[in-house]
């Protein structure tokens, strides 16, 4: 046995939130590690002690084996929970902590260095007679051979990076032209997020479910499987939707797909928790997808319909302690389905986002848990994952589990920063989930681009917001006030006081007149509106109770709920129902809007790292080409060109630094080059 009294989570955000839960009410000593860019955290505040490892870029902090070690030599740790991501999959990293006389409380490392590189891993599989997705794995990683070996693979192709997951050097490919570019692409955002360039191709299987086993192993030969997790809703190669059980998993199916889990693992002496993915087709059969040696993200879903604490048992585990559990122990009870709350732009292919959070609200109720890595104050780094919160609805039946995360995501609120919380609630509601039936091709078939362009608020979402504005002004007029009552608000012998608000969203503006009828109810009116107007353009608003960052509305005989807050004069974040939106008063501020930037203004789309230029001033450019590769939250993105026309000035530099909406490229439009 092992024994040890305090622990180092070497992660930030909500796993080491989560992790840091679980030690503490064991009763261990905590440690938290932080860069620049989190100091501060929701992590640090709750860890019984906190060490700075560097500045915010992750190569130059939570990556660094040796900055991790130092921390905890010089807080006392005795052991180290790697969380997921970062260092979590790193053979050489827990190859290092053991030989500094820590415990890794994770898998060993020869197990990880076996199942971390996706060849070697489908390799192993092959041979323990493992289904495999047809493809090459193969150790020569030159462009001839991988052109060559991808022509003998049916079309489409995934070109994925060996040593890592998430989304991060993968490529789909449909058309053969395309492979050289792919895998000149997937290869250096591999390198870039996993330190290895290597490859594997393999065939696309066509409308999959992603559907994984939890395994869990101890040091003494006992191994058992957790039950399954359907992840196939994703986006980018990224998961967004989790749940357990799978939709239409049998008892059958879900002992073969286990017991092929538990032979994995077995091959390879696994220790701990791990989880072994497959992709399941509409027949019935399942492929080897790769195995990760780690928690996973999803694992509350897991813990809903267990009752078990994964946290707890990879302690345990990592003590020298037996499992203590049979197959036959383990049962599943009702449905968890949990949804990724990501800062991304889903308008703008879910691109990362990075900014303040001036408010995070999460909700709570019956069958909710929200795990999260935030709190209201913070500022969003564009130098980590844009994942900030998992919300988890369990019920009895799948339906009631379904039902209770939507109320939780309507009543969760994320202002300052861009997120999914909208496009979460539409993937919650589409016909094809809600039966069951969604595959890893659920977002390209169910949204449209025009399902995914920015949203415009509704009038009667504007005439709330223009209410609680005037409601927010009124109160900040009062609070300086001497010897008024509050009877006198909006009270007038005259005629009825009118006051004017005007946001704009795209092409939309709502310049909408607001008249307080008696105390606490308005009629708001779009663009003047009179009696005998069209009915959409006027909207009765009553605030029946306010308090500081919440109201409770009758809008037109419906009663609503409002969350909302004034960053600023002329500014005010609203979300009703889980829409959300910034209401800018174009009065206040001047009447202007924002200067838009678009056509041959090339803007930088977030935070981030140039690696190419490919474009000089004089150079002829077309509609769609690529002009430039940035590098932002590990991954890469290729910068193209919205019209067809002349580089007139470059202001990027290879290997600069840029910010979101910096100037990169301009260009002069065809017809007045011409």
């Amino acid at each position: 046995m092992t024994r040890f009294n305090s622990i180092l989570i070497a992660n930030r955000g909500e796993i080491a939130c989560r992790v840091i839960r679980t030690a503490s009410e064991l009763g261990y000593r905590t440690v938290a590690v932080y860069s620049d860019a989190d100091a501060g955290a929701p992590h640090t505040q709750l860890a019984d002690q906190a060490v700075r490892i560097g500045p915010g870029p992750v190569s130059e902090s939570y990556l660094l084996p040796e900055a991790i070690l130092e921390a905890a030599v010089a807080s006392g740790a005795e052991a180290i929970h790697p969380g997921y991501g970062f260092l979590s999959e790193n053979a050489a990293f827990a190859e290092a902590v053991e030989a500094a006389g820590l415990v890794f409380i994770g898998p060993d490392s020869e197990a990880i260095r076996a199942m971390g590189n996706k060849a070697e891993a489908k390799r192993l599989m092959i041979a323990a007679g493992v289904p495999c997705v047809p493809g090459y794995e193969g150790r020569d990683q030159s462009d001839q051979t991988l052109l060559a070996e991808g022509a003998k693979i049916d079309l489409p192709l995934m070109v994925k990076a060996a040593a890592g997951g998430g989304g991060r050097g993968m490529r789909l490919v449909h058309d053969l032209a395309d492979l050289a570019n792919a895998i000149k692409l997937a290869s250096a955002e591999a390198e870039s997020a996993f330190g290895s360039p290597e490859l594997i191709l393999e065939q696309a299987i066509i409308r999959p479910r992603h559907v994984e086993i939890q395994i869990f192993a101890d040091s003494h030969g006992n191994a058992v499987h957790l039950g399954e997790r359907d992840c196939s809703v994703q986006r980018r190669h990224q998961k967004v939707i989790e749940e357990a059980p799978c939709p239409v998993m049998t008892g059958q199916l879900r002992d073969q797909m286990g017991q092929a889990a538990i032979a994995a693992a077995k091959s390879v002496n696994y220790r701990g928790a791990g989880t072994v993915e497959f992709l399941l087709d509409a027949s019935g059969h399942f492929y080897f997808l790769e195995m990760n040696t780690r928690l996973q993200v999803e694992h509350p879903v897991t813990e809903m319909i267990t009752g078990l604490d994964l946290v707890a048992l990879q302690i345990a585990v990592a003590q020298g302690e037996q499992l203590g559990l049979q197959q036959d122990d383990i049962t599943f009870d009702g449905h968890a389905i949990e949804v990724r709350l990501y800062t991304e732009d889903p308008s703008q292919d879910f691109l990362p986002t990075a900014g303040p959070v001036d408010l995070w609200r999460p909700a709570s109720g019956v069958g909710v848990r929200i795990d999260s890595g935030i709190c209201s104050g913070q500022a969003m780094s564009p130098f980590y994952d844009p994942m900030v919160a998992k919300l988890i609805g369990y019920g009895p039946t799948r339906e009631v589990a379904r039902l209770r995360l939507i109320a939780a995501l309507k009543e969760s609120v994320l202002f300052g920063t861009p997120n999914n919380i909208q496009f979460l609630l539409q993937c919650l509601e589409k016909k094809s989930f809600i039966n069951g039936d969604a595959t890893t091709a659920f977002i390209g078939e169910e949204f449209s681009s025009g399902d995914l362009d920015e949203s415009v608020p509704s009038f009667v979402d504007a005439a709330v917001a223009a209410v609680l504005d005037l409601v927010g002004e009124h109160q900040r007029l009062f609070s300086r006030a001497l010897l008024v009552s509050e009877k006198l608000r909006d009270w007038t012998s005259a005629s009825p006081l009118i006051s004017r608000k005007q946001y704009q969203f795209a092409e939309t503006v709502y310049d909408l007149a607001v008249s307080a009828l008696t105390q606490g109810n308005y009629m708001v009116s779009w663009n003047g509106a009179v009696e005998g107007d069209q009915a959409g353009h006027r909207c009765a608003v009553s605030v029946l109770k306010l308090k500081s960052d919440s109201a409770e509305l009758r809008v037109n005989d419906k009663l609503v709920t409002a969350i909302w807050m004034s960053p600023k004069k002329g500014q005010m974040y609203c979300s009703i129902e889980g829409r959300s939106a910034l209401f800018r008063d174009l009065i206040i501020l001047d009447g202007t809007a924002e200067e838009s930037v678009g056509g041959g203004r090339v803007i930088a789309p977030m935070h981030g790292l140039l690696l190419d230029v490919m474009v000089a001033p004089g150079d002829r450019v077309a509609k769609g080409q690529v002009l430039a590769v940035l590098e932002a939250m590990k991954m890469h993105y290729e910068i193209v060109a919205e019209i067809d026309g002349t580089v007139a000035d470059v202001s990027a530099v290879t290997g600069s630094q840029v910010a979101a909406d910096d100037l990169l490229i301009d260009i002069i439009p065809l017809k007045e080059a011409a």
